[in-house]
C-alpha cells in the first residue's frame, strides 16, 4: 500500500540508517543473468503483497525465455525512510515508488533511468498521467500502475442505524461529529504515529479553504507558512480536533481503520486502501465514503487527493549495466503498463483503481466505481502533501510540525513561524 511514513532523512546526508536487506539488490552480482529482474517492493501488507505476487507470476508465465522477477519486499515504513540511501547504494533493478514531485526529485538527482523510449509505445494513459510520470527535463521515468482517492470513510450500517446523512459543508461535518459524540461514538478515527495520515486532513482543509493553486504554491515553497491563509487552516483544524480520537500520535493507521471496522468510530479521513485493508471481505459492502466537505464556496469540493503509484528503474543498479537485463526490465515495465496487468493485480486488491483506460472496470465493486466517479468529477487532483513537496521538507519539518500541532493545537503562531524558518533554509538549498 501506499501512504506510509515517508523519507525520514530523505535529504542527502540525512541520518537514517538503512537496513542491509533494503540496500542490497537481489541480483546475482554485477549484470545479473540477463533474465532475472530484481524488484524492490514496499508492498509489505498482506493484500497488496499477494496481489503483486499474482501479477508477477502472470508476467513470468507469458514472458518466456526464462525471464523471472526476484522480489525484495521491505516493510513499507522502512522503505520510505531509507529510499534516498537505497537509490544511492545498491538498489534493485525496478522499484515501486510514487508519481509527481516525489519521482521528479530523484530523477533530478540522476538516480532514475529515462524510460521515454518505451513510453512511446504505451496505450491507455491520459496526458495527465504522462505529466505525472515526467521529470523536469521532459523525459518519462515512471510507469503508473494504480491510484486511490482520499475521502471521509464510514460504515453504511452505522449511518443507517443513527439516521446520519453525509455532510456537504464544514458546519454540517462538525454538527454530525457532535451528534456522533452524543451517540457514544468517537466521531473521527484519527492517527499519526506513522507521520503521514494527518497530512490528508491538512491538505483537504487547505484546498477547501484556499484552493488547489495555493496548495501547489505552498508545497513548492513559494508561499509563507506565516500567511494568514495557513493560519486559517490550522484554526479550522482546531475546531475539528475535539471530535477526533485522542492520542493520535500514538496510533497507527491500521488501529484507526480497525476502530472504524469495529463501529467504535463514525468517520475517518483516509485513502481507499486503508479502511479497505482492515475490513473483512464479508464487510466490504458496508464501507462507504463522501468527499471532504466544503469550507470556502469559492473552491467547493473541486480538488481531490488521488496519489498515483508505479514502477521505476534505478540508475545505480549494477544488473542494469547488462544490456540483456535492461531489456528484461523494460519488457517487464512495458507489460506492467497494460490494462491486463492491472486487471490481474486489482483482482487481488480491489482497494485501488486502475490508471489505464484499457483495464476492465466491469468487475469493479460499488465503492471502486464511486471512487472513479469522485476522481473523474474533480477539477484538480493533488498527489498528497509528502508527494507534492520536497521529501526533506515533508519528512524533517512537516511530520514533526503536524504531530506537534496535534499535541498542542493552541500555539499556531509558534508553529507556523517555526515551519517558515525551516522552509527558508531547505528551499534555499536548491
Amino acid at each position: 500500500m501506499s501512504r506510509r511514513d515517508l523519507l525520514r532523512g530523505a535529504a542527502a546526508g540525512a541520518g537514517a540508517v538503512a537496513l542491509p536487506s533494503l540496500l542490497t539488490a537481489c541480483g546475482s552480482g554485477p549484470g545479473g543473468d540477463g533474465r532475472t529482474v530484481t524488484m524492490g517492493s514496499n508492498s509489505s501488507d498482506p493484500v497488496p503483497k499477494k496481489a503483486f505476487a499474482e501479477a508477477f507470476r502472470a508476467y513470468e508465465k507469458q514472458a518466456g525465455g526464462g525471464r523471472r522477477i526476484k522480489v525484495n519486499t521491505v516493510d513499507h515504513n522502512t522503505f520510505q525512510e531509507n529510499i534516498n540511501r537505497y537509490l544511492q547504494g545498491k538498489p534493485d533493478d525496478v522499484f515501486m515508488w510514487f508519481a509527481g514531485y516525489r519521482m521528479q526529485f530523484f530523477a533530478k538527482k540522476g538516480l532514475l533511468y529515462d524510460i521515454s523510449d518505451i513510453w512511446k509505445g504505451f496505450e491507455g494513459f491520459s496526458p495527465a498521467l504522462k505529466d505525472q510520470s515526467t521529470g523536469e527535463d521532459g523525459k518519462q521515468y515512471l510507469v503508473p500502475y494504480y491510484y486511490y482517492p482520499w475521502a471521509v470513510f464510514h460504515r453504511k450500517s452505522v449511518f443507517s442505524k443513527y439516521g446520519y446523512e453525509a455532510p456537504g459543508t464544514l458546519d454540517d461535518y462538525i454538527a454530525l461529529a457532535r451528534q456522533m459524540k452524543k451517540d457514544k461514538l468517537v466521531p473521527i478515527a484519527f492517527c499519526d504515529k506513522d507521520g503521514w495520515p494527518a497530512m490528508g486532513t491538512f491538505d483537504y482543509i487547505n484546498m477547501r479553504t484556499n484552493g488547489y493553486e495555493f496548495h501547489k504554491s505552498l508545497m513548492a515553497g513559494r508561499e509563507a507558512w506565516t500567511d494568514k491563509r495557513v493560519r486559517e487552516v490550522f484554526d479550522t483544524w482546531r475546531r475539528i480536533l475535539p471530535y477526533c480520537h485522542e492520542g493520535a500520535n500514538g496510533r497507527t493507521w491500521q488501529e484507526a481503520a480497525t476502530s472504524l471496522q469495529k463501529r467504535e468510530t463514525g468517520m475517518a479521513v483516509f485513502g481507499l486502501p486503508h479502511p479497505g485493508a482492515q475490513f473483512p471481505k464479508a464487510e466490504q459492502d458496508d464501507l462507504d465514503f463522501f468527499p471532504f466537505p466544503e469550507i470556502n464556496p469559492e473552491h467547493g469540493q473541486d480538488a481531490v487527493e488521488a496519489p498515483i503509484d508505479g514502477f521505476l528503474l534505478a540508475k545505480k543498479s549494477k544488473n542494469l549495466k547488462n544490456k540483456k537485463t535492461m531489456e528484461s526490465a523494460k519488457d517487464l515495465l512495458s507489460w506492467l503498463a497494460t490494462g491486463k496487468a492491472e486487471d490481474i493485480y486489482l483482482a487481488g486488491d480491489p482497494n485501488n483503481i486502475a490508471v489505464s483506460d484499457r483495464a476492465d472496470t466491469s468487475t469493479y465493486t460499488p465503492i471502486q466505481k464511486k471512487a472513479v466517479a469522485l476522481v473523474s468529477g474533480a477539477r484538480q487532483i493533488s498527489q498528497f502533501l509528502d508527494r507534492d513537496t520536497r521529501p526533506d521538507f515533508s519528512s524533517t519539518v512537516m511530520i514533526p510540525a503536524i504531530q506537534k500541532f496535534i499535541s498542542n493545537p493552541n500555539d499556531v503562531d509558534g508553529l507556523v513561524n517555526d515551519i517558515e524558518s525551516q522552509k527558508k533554509t531547505i528551499f534555499a538549498s536548491d
